[in-house]
């Protein structure tokens, strides 16, 4: 059942009425007794609740999705590590370290 919001025109006293839609309008105020309680036009109130609203959440085969010139997407595992600034490439490392810029010289 909807939930209507009502308000005097009146006195100002307002009040949410769960109605059926087959129920007749409230037209007389609860506080004041004046036929000036008229509906208010209000917004839907909602929640979307979960993990998301995506369109792999409803793919029946379980995968994600694949990249446009149809090579197979990259599994989770198989990305490879960046390599780090800090540590002495090969290179380097024959050299006699990384330019003693951290100290293994």
């Amino acid at each position: 059942m909807p939930i209507y919001a009502y308000r005097c025109a009146s006195c100002g006293h307002a009040k949410d009425v769960l109605q059926k839609l087959s129920d007749p309008v409230l037209s007389t105020c609860p506080a004041c007794g004046a036929e000036a309680f008229a509906k208010q036009v209000t917004a839907a109130g909602f929640q979307l609740k979960g993990s998301g609203w995506y369109a792999t959440d409803f793919r029946g085969n379980g995968g994600g999705a694949k990249p446009a010139d149809g090579a197979p997407a990259p599994a989770v595992g198989d990305a490879k590590p960046a390599a780090s600034d800090s540590a002495p490439s090969a290179a380097s490392a024959a050299a006699g370290g990384c330019g003693a810029s951290c100290g293994c010289a």
